[in-house]
């Protein structure tokens, strides 16, 4: 008989504790809903996040130009110094580094010319126009 309230204090708990976070979720998402109002504010959200990546992008690319402009003038240096060298075997491994690096910054001035074409959009949903199709 001493069984019978200690299981009947157990299932009142199980119970208890089943029901209370469908109230809470459901309240929670009451409150969502009250935070997130109309969709002409998540239009706002969307629109400012958006304003922001493109800001970030901007920055990111006006970075990566000075970045180039720093590596170029470090190409050029590297270049003088080449021209220097007068041991064969230590010219040949300085002008395979230099080789190395005009690449790299002939590909990084790629992604910067392609990073620009794409305007600010890039990546954020807007589509780009039609190329040939009249309107």
């Amino acid at each position: 008989m001493k069984l019978f309230p200690v299981l009947m204090f157990a299932l009142t708990a199980l119970v208890c504790a089943q029901a209370s976070p469908p109230q809470a979720s459901s309240s929670s998402a009451g409150a969502a809903q009250a935070t997130s109002g109309a969709p002409s504010s998540r239009a706002q959200m969307r629109a400012a996040r958006r304003q922001k990546m493109m800001e970030m992008r901007k920055q990111q690319l006006e970075a990566m130009k000075a970045d180039l402009q720093k590596m170029k003038a470090s190409l050029e240096q590297m270049n003088t110094n080449v021209a220097k060298i007068s041991d064969p075997a230590e010219k040949e491994r300085w002008q395979a580094n230099v080789d190395m690096w005009q690449v790299m910054i002939g590909h990084m001035e790629q992604m910067t010319q392609h990073m620009e074409t794409m305007g600010p959009g890039m990546g954020m949903g807007a589509p780009p126009p039609p190329a040939g199709k009249p309107q």
